[in-house]
């Protein structure tokens, strides 16, 4: 069993970050560590910060922070039986109603009142998360000491910036270059607003801004667990793993489905490792002036991140066809087929059948990782 971190003052953060069906991986990652503690422990992160699907995994865990085992067991069920149609509606009606919506916005006056315009509407996923979030044991946790921040971030599409709305017991307001965070009692529209992938899923309007998926335009991933007191930040990473010199060659122009699927693929993983290299270079700074005995404010941060080892494309290919006819005829449109080169259809997928792989992904994932990853939460590394 790893050791509470016994450091005075110091917090373990958990980063999740977006991508849609992928987030099931999270899951799995999170399953095979709570396996490492008693089944009564509470959870072992004091902060919590997501994004996108990344978030409705950190807020549903954030809602069950007294029982770790408890959340993440809720959270395994909710995935493991997931069907597209609790996400968007997938019938052919709705869906091509969806898609004249759209073309036929285009033509409206601008003092209209349009709907938002995106591929599918998301709505009984609205209807999901009301079901299933107590979001009001949040606040007990925090003041009970289970959990002292939780955060989602969401892209403003207004002013272009990312914005952070968090619950804290005592983390202040922070504004930075293209970013802020905001102190809220976190409901199910952040969520949505965190979750609204641009031109999938529709923007989430709250007070008089308009919102949409947090990893857009989101520059620094690590600025909010680090705004929010976190002293050691575990990352569980929705990146596929490198394709080597032999697939990255093209015998043509790439087509719409594999440009849309390489743009997710940027918004949702480039920043996140540019910023993970910010971060260590200014450790490597600190570590500098401390050899030379230079104060500073500054304090060092330590990270581990936990990445799939195996391409969500190609296990995405393999279920393609357990999405819903009318979807598959939409991607079609799009020039998405079953084993199309493009990544798209890993992020739309939500039929249990693939998460369902994706959680086993994780855990063995986690579990070879393992005494890296109970040294890094242990309060004595060595």
């Amino acid at each position: 069993m790893p050791e509470a971190d016994a450091k005075a003052g110091a917090k373990t953060a958990l980063l999740l970050t977006g991508g849609g069906a992928r987030a099931a991986y999270q899951v799995g990652v999170l399953k095979a560590i709570a396996q490492q503690y008693p089944r009564s422990s509470k959870l072992p992160f004091q902060i919590i910060s997501g994004t996108s699907a990344g978030a409705m995994n950190g807020v549903a865990m954030a809602c069950y922070a007294s029982c770790f085992h408890l959340g993440v067991k809720k959270l395994e069920w909710i995935w493991r039986h997931f069907h597209t149609d609790q996400v968007y509606y997938s019938d052919y009606p709705r869906v091509f109603r969806q898609l004249l919506r759209g073309m036929f916005s285009a033509f409206q006056a601008d003092y209209a009142n349009k709907h938002a315009v995106s591929l599918f509407d998301n709505k009984p996923l609205k209807q999901m998360l009301s079901k299933v979030l107590d979001l009001k044991r949040i606040d007990r946790n925090i003041l009970g000491g289970y959990l002292s921040s939780v955060s989602v971030t969401a892209s403003c599409y207004n002013n272009g910036d990312s914005i952070t709305f968090f619950q804290s017991d005592n983390a202040q307001e922070w504004r930075r270059a293209k970013r802020c965070g905001q102190r809220t009692l976190l409901g199910v529209h952040h969520l949505m607003a965190s979750a609204a992938i641009p031109l999938v899923f529709p923007s989430v309007r709250i007070h008089q801004q308009y919102f949409g998926d947090g990893s857009v335009n989101q520059l620094a991933p690590l600025s909010a667990p680090i705004h929010l007191g976190a002293d050691k930040i575990l990352i569980i990473g929705l990146a596929d793993p490198r394709k080597n010199e032999q697939n990255q060659r093209m015998l043509h122009h790439p087509d719409l489905a594999t440009i849309a699927g390489h743009l997710l693929d940027t918004v949702f993983t480039d920043s996140l490792n540019s910023d993970l290299e910010r971060m260590q270079r200014v450790n490597n700074t600190i570590s500098t002036m401390q050899q030379y005995g230079i104060k500073t404010d500054l304090k060092p941060v330590q990270s581990l991140i936990i990445n799939p080892s195996q391409n969500f494309g190609q296990i995405a290919s393999e279920h393609f066809l357990s999405l819903p006819m009318a979807v598959r005829t939409m991607l079609r449109l799009t020039g998405i087929r079953q084993h199309s080169d493009s990544s798209l259809a890993s992020y739309l997928l939500f039929e249990q059948r693939y998460t369902r792989r994706l959680i086993e992904l994780g855990y063995d994932d986690a579990m070879a990782q393992m005494d890296a990853i109970l040294q890094f939460l242990a309060a004595n590394p060595s």
